[in-house]
């Protein structure tokens, strides 16, 4: 009996649909893992068609062409000696299974079926797939001729069993069935399955890939066993960035990692495992033999094949050794996978670079250090011989000869950056903007779009007959105010746009820009943005993003890249600048605007959205959350404050720009928020269950905190704010159509 096996899993970086691209990656990780002598292969989940088809796996065409793929990699001799374990959509009776094909020489051994969907945060699985219910047991499944003809068999077995190799037994589980209570693997491993694989299409989540891995060590060191984790990588056409991450565990050690953040498509990692190893462990463990005695028979499809090598006596191979597993910071994270996702939109679109109203704020500023370090991944990736992102770098410049010099180099070459000022801008964000473009090598200018909001108001006062309309500062009421400040933030847009697909063509050279929004979630979930200004760009790359992370992220970025700009751009509050300045000095800014704070809005964010929270779910948990600061007549008022505005502005999220997903509590309403987007803003039943409560909190207040000592108050929105906040953001005064002050495309 052999002891050593050599098992081969990877992370690809396919593209919903693309059915060539596709196979030639999943043809390449075959041969790689064949000449590194492994004898198992395990892809990711739904490798054949992509992960992200969506709606398109309710389509025949997405089925067959899944067939033909599949055919083309029986038929290649270079793919025998090896079992694959291969994902892609099946037909079995009539309804579709999202599947493992598992096949060795030309053959099908098994179609293996996803048994526990997932459907909740960016998954709908339950819409395309059904999971299989029948536990333990196999079915006959008819080929379809085209594959008949290939393998030269009728029907093959299809549901929940195990390969037995000659030296050892397999069992699957895909993506969900890891992280589930009911997780295959453990009646799998008490039937003597010692080695599982888990093919998976989990998407990035910041300070998520932790809690997979955790979970992977947590399932071979339980049940004992070899755990081999594959996971698709990249951006495959939607919101969502899959984070790779490809690993090998064994007894609760992982050996082997491949990389999670990076741009070469094709990754496979291999490792020399001990079966042995596996053995003993299990042996050792009395309770988990004493089960193994009364648990339950899968159906095996035998093989007469051996994971170990023939040819060589497997005493001279080295066994594996534990490793660190690399986990990276939430900085760190925001660094490289919006920067990742930015280059796989930039380089399948077709398009040429981007273009960024960048204004010297935080967020605009994030943006172009994410595409600076996005500029930082492909020169690396050049560096160490990646043939197909030089050749993609030298087609978005549109030179063959082209080879990126350094990150700023190929920087100055993709992005472009504006600055629109109007007479409420400052010195000195217009200085940041330009310092910032200059350190990271932004081919930047700086204009004026006075004369173009000038123009706009004339032609409302020519056809009106009223008067030109004032803002606050100068006599004018909220409406006047607001108009202002949102004609500046959609002509900033309008602008990007016209300059997006216009910059190249002046300078001679061919294609267009993408334009880049720059709304981070606590903004979106709070609804302060104008609609179609940030709203409105292409792609956003920090869209899932909230300000708190985006400003750790900016101080890790200053202190590795030296991009000293952003120590004195961290200081500054943000802010619109849409309003007057005084005495050259702004005054406006945003979170006395929005009247809560940065940090509150997480707060509410992660209740409503994580926990699950309403009005007065919320109010019952910041009530002693935040009793160090606030009375519970503030608390009460903050939480009605919060929901009121969010229900005014919840339309706007229908029309997001689409974003990296990086937060479980995006308000995104494409698909991971489904959430009405009409309110009855008043809340009448909930706040005054609110209300009902105030009274009897204010008075144990009273006996628990001692006499003087009173609530450090908010740094926003404070009792006093009240009566004007009523007035500025209520449905009669902020209609639907708008928010109060709101920001614009190129505001931090």
């Amino acid at each position: 009996m052999g002891r050593k096996v050599i098992l081969a899993t990877c992370s690809l970086n396919q593209w919903a649909m693309d059915f060539t691209g596709n196979y030639e990656r999943i043809i390449k990780s075959i041969y790689e893992a064949k000449a590194k002598g492994a004898r198992f292969r395990l892809g990711p989940e739904l490798e054949i068609p992509g992960y992200g088809c969506s709606d398109h796996f309710l389509e025949s065409d997405t089925i067959l062409h899944s067939w033909e793929v599949l055919a083309k990699i029986l038929l290649d001799p270079q793919c025998r000696d090896i079992i694959l374990d291969i994902g892609m959509p099946v037909m079995h009776k009539d309804v579709v299974y999202n599947c493992r094909v598992i096949t060795l020489n030309g053959q099908i051994l098994l179609i293996r079926p996803k048994m526990s969907n997932c459907d909740d945060g960016n998954y709908r699985e339950t819409r395309w797939f059904m999971p299989w219910c029948k536990r333990r047991q196999l079915e006959d499944f008819y080929l379809p001729r085209m594959i008949s003809d290939v393998t030269k068999q009728t029907k093959v077995p299809f549901g929940d069993g195990v390969i037995a190799t000659l030296d050892t037994c397999i069992g699957a589980e895909t993506c969900e069935e890891l992280w589930t209570a009911e997780s295959s693997h453990v009646p799998q491993g008490l039937d003597g399955v010692e080695i599982f694989t888990n093919a998976s299409g989990s998407y990035h989540e910041l300070r998520k890939l932790r809690t997979a891995y955790t979970l992977i060590e947590g399932a071979s060191m339980k049940s004992g066993g070899i755990y081999l984790y594959a996971n698709m990588r990249g951006c495959d056409g939607e919101r969502v960035f899959y984070s790779g991450g490809a690993c090998i565990a064994i007894n609760g050690e992982i050996v082997a990692q491949g990389h999670t953040f990076e741009i070469n498509e094709v990754e496979v990692v291999t490792s020399v495992l001990d079966l042995e190893d596996v053995r003993m462990y299990r042996n050792r463990i009395r309770s988990r033999s004493a089960s193994a005695t009364r648990a339950s028979v899968y159906p095996r499809i035998n093989v007469e094949f051996a994971l170990g090598p023939s040819h060589v006596h497997d005493v001279t191979l080295p066994s594996y050794e534990p490793v660190e597993p690399k986990f990276f910071t939430p900085e760190e994270e925001i660094s490289l996978g919006p920067a990742c996702w930015l280059w796989d939109y930039l380089r399948r679109s077709r398009q040429n670079g981007f273009f960024l109203p960048l204004s010297g704020g935080i967020d605009s500023s994030s943006v172009a250090c994410i595409v600076h370090s996005m500029c930082r991944q492909v020169c690396k990736a050049v560096e160490r011989g990646d043939q197909q992102t030089l050749l993609d770098a030298q087609h978005i410049v549109g030179d063959n000869d082209y080879v990126p010099a350094n990150p700023e180099e190929f920087c100055g070459r993709i992005l472009h950056t504006f600055y629109m000022g109007t007479e409420n801008s400052s010195e000195e964000t217009k200085a940041r903007a330009q310092t910032l473009a200059d350190q990271i090598g932004a081919t930047h200018r700086s204009i004026v779009i006075d004369v173009a909001v000038d123009a706009v108001l004339k032609i409302f006062t020519s056809v009106s007959g009223f008067a030109r309309p004032r803002y606050k500062a100068h006599g004018g009421e909220i409406r006047e105010n607001l108009a202002l400040q949102n004609i500046q933030a959609r002509l900033r847009m309008v602008l990007a746009y016209l300059f997006a697909q216009l910059v190249l063509w002046a300078q001679g050279k061919p294609g267009g820009l993408l334009v880049l929004g720059t709304a981070n979630v606590d903004e979106s979930l709070r609804g302060y943005f104008t609609k179609y200004d940030c709203s409105s760009a292409d792609i956003n790359p920090i869209g899932g993003i909230s300000k708190t992370d985006l400003k750790k992220f900016l101080r890790y970025y200053s202190q590795k890249y030296k991009i000293d700009v952003l120590d004195g751009l961290l200081e500054a509050p943000p802010t619109a600048e849409l309003e007057p300045l005084e005495q050259g000095k702004v005054t406006q800014t945003d979170e006395a605007d929005m009247g809560m704070s940065y940090k509150e809005l997480s707060d509410y964010g992660r209740l409503r959205k994580i926990a699950g929270y309403g009005p007065y779910s919320m109010f019952c948990k910041l009530v002693h959350a935040w009793s160090g600061m606030f009375r519970p007549t503030q608390v009460a008022e903050k939480v009605k404050h919060f929901f009121r505005t969010y229900s005014i502005n919840r339309h706007k999220m229908t029309t997001l720009t689409p974003a990296y997903h990086a937060e479980r509590y995006s308000p995104d309403d494409n698909r991971f928020d489904h959430r009405q987007f009409l309110y009855n803003t008043s809340w009448t039943w909930q706040f005054q269950a609110i209300d009902a409560r105030v009274p009897e909190l204010e008075e144990r207040r009273k006996h628990t905190v001692p006499e003087g000592t009173q609530p450090t108050g908010s740094v926003c929105m404070t009792v006093q704010d009240k009566q004007k906040d009523n007035k500025v953001h209520s449905s009669e005064a902020a209609p639907i159509g708008e928010s109060a002050v709101l920001h614009c495309p190129n505001k931090g």
